[in-house]
């Protein structure tokens, strides 16, 4: 408490200024650490005679848009809503309240707040935030400066990535069926494979593709051979699945993922980079072929490159029979039935020309979108996930019934909150968990447990980083978990991970009957 002199000469105690502050970290240097950015903004806080009484943080996030920063959404409507009771908000410069690439964009969250009486701070900054003339003039430039700043920084990272594309290094992504990803070092020599999640560790480290098992390569060759003798997708994959073969993500083989083996030019050994763009968390953008980034015969090939393209021409005869008219009325036609496209529902739907005969005939799928009049809002490759997570829901109940009842165990399904009720003595709630990116390449689970329904147990499963399948399985029990909402990274501690299995086979121990003879 500071101090001063009343006019009888009485010292009496000023309270300290209520505040809260905001931290954001993304990828931008290890100064910005939010534990750094807290220390400076207490410092700060203490020689202005100021109290910090909450705390706002958001962990590696990107500062170019308000989206996925739940603190900075958190600060804005406690701001707005009236429920604050701190009077000051301390931030460590501009750029961490956000590199917004409209300046105004950041200049209206702060007026939010001042609206509200409350006053943002920048406690690195050379000025101070009073309103005058010269802190507007130079907020506003250094507001720009950051903005710009991103910007520069993107254009430097996708230089980089083509630069590595075109040496013939692989620049994210699955290797694909047939083929494997495999670590090498700086001269060269091959280090390891890598397997599906795993990523280098060592800036100095790259990733290229090479061929698989000899037998998914002789599926890869069949798969060409047949389609070239006249055989099509769909039957193809139904065939494979007849014999057991299963993709490289472990599922049943469809029309969409045969036609990806035929369409890939990673298969013949060419490296393509820049097919789509989402550059400044904009919107994701379908290139055109002459936007491609590509490096002819970078890893060894699958296929000849004749063989290919025997293909590929085959693929695109398909839809010379089809007019102009004609193949945008089919599009128009299948968006009717499922009211909305991609690319995965055009290769799924039977008698189409593939997305890949549109993007040759109109330039572009999106080009092809606006000619039916249709614009997609949105990444739908999202609602895609949600379709197969939800089928993979069902699946795994199935699966977990039929196990526990083959244990000698009873099962039944409440219909109204869908609990697994385990021998009319444990209730279970199952629920899967989409796998997300940060902005600093970092994966994330959020878990949300049905604490209202009262299950005595949660089976959290993880999804791979392509939320094609099951990573792992948490089992939380009701009595040690207190906090509804988790939010699992990749290594979470004693406190979470003593709770992670690789498959569920403790949870069926649990569940097993045991005669009393055996028990005795």
């Amino acid at each position: 408490m500071q101090k001063f002199s009343n006019t009888q000469g009485k010292e009496q105690k000023v309270p300290p200024k209520k505040a809260a502050m905001y931290v954001r970290m993304s990828t931008d240097h290890q100064k910005y650490s939010t534990e750094n950015q807290a220390d400076a903004i207490r410092a700060y806080a203490d020689r202005y005679h100021i109290e910090i009484i909450k705390t706002y943080t958001d962990s590696g996030k990107s500062g170019l848009s308000i989206d996925g920063r739940d603190a900075l959404k958190q600060l804005i409507d406690d701001v707005q809503s009236g429920v604050t009771d701190f009077s000051i908000i301390l931030v460590l410069d501009i750029t961490r309240w956000g590199r917004f690439q409209d300046a105004d964009e950041s200049a209206y969250y702060e007026y939010i707040c001042r609206r509200a009486g409350i006053d943002v701070r920048y406690v690195a900054e050379q000025f101070e935030n009073d309103g005058s003339l010269s802190a507007t003039v130079i907020k506003s430039m250094k507001r720009a400066m950051a903005g710009e700043y991103s910007r520069e920084l993107s254009v430097k990272v996708f230089a980089g990535q083509c630069r590595l594309i075109e040496l013939g290094y692989r620049q994210g992504g699955p290797a694909g069926y047939g083929l494997r990803r495999v670590l090498i070092d700086e001269r060269g020599e091959q280090k390891a494979e890598l397997k599906r999640g795993e990523h280098k560790s060592l800036q100095t480290d790259r990733v290229i593709l090479m061929p698989g098992p000899e037998e998914e390569i002789e599926t890869v060759r069949w798969i060409y051979s047949s389609f070239c003798d006249g055989m099509p997708e769909s039957k193809i994959a139904a065939l494979l699945n007849q014999r057991g073969v299963i993709t490289d993500l472990g599922r049943a083989w469809t029309r969409g993922t045969v036609h990806e083996v035929l369409t890939n030019e990673k298969y013949i050994g060419n490296n393509i980079f820049n097919r789509t763009s989402f550059k400044l968390k904009k919107r994701h953008v379908v290139n055109t072929p002459d936007m491609w980034v590509r490096k002819e015969k970078a890893f060894q090939p699958v296929i000849e490159p004749s063989y290919f393209y025997v293909v590929q021409q085959i693929i695109l005869e398909r839809s010379y029979r089809f007019s102009n008219e004609e193949m945008l009325e089919k599009l128009r036609q299948l968006h009717d039935r499922q009211g909305w496209l991609s690319g995965v529902v055009i290769n799924e739907a039977e008698d189409m020309p593939s997305s890949s005969a549109y993007q040759h005939r109109f330039g572009s799928l999106i080009r092809a979108y606006q000619l039916i009049g249709f614009t997609p809002a949105h990444d739908y490759r999202y609602i895609e996930i949600n379709r197969r997570l939800r089928q993979l829901h069902g699946d795994i109940v199935k699966d977990t019934i039929a196990k526990i009842e083959q244990l000698g165990g009873k099962v039944r399904i409440e219909p109204q909150t869908e609990l697994l009720v385990i021998n009319e003595e444990l209730k279970c709630s199952l629920v899967i968990c989409r796998c997300q990116q940060t902005q600093a390449a970092a994966y994330r689970w959020k878990v949300h447990l049905d604490t209202g329904l009262l299950p005595h147990i949660t089976i959290a499963i993880r999804m791979d980083a392509r939320n094609e399948k099951p990573m792992d399985y948490y089992l939380l029990p009701a009595l040690d978990i207190e906090n509804p909402r988790l939010r699992l990274a990749e290594s979470n501690g004693l406190a979470l991970d003593a709770y992670r299995f690789d498959d569920l086979e403790v949870f069926f121990q649990l569940t097993e009957r045991i005669a009393i003879e055996e028990v005795a």
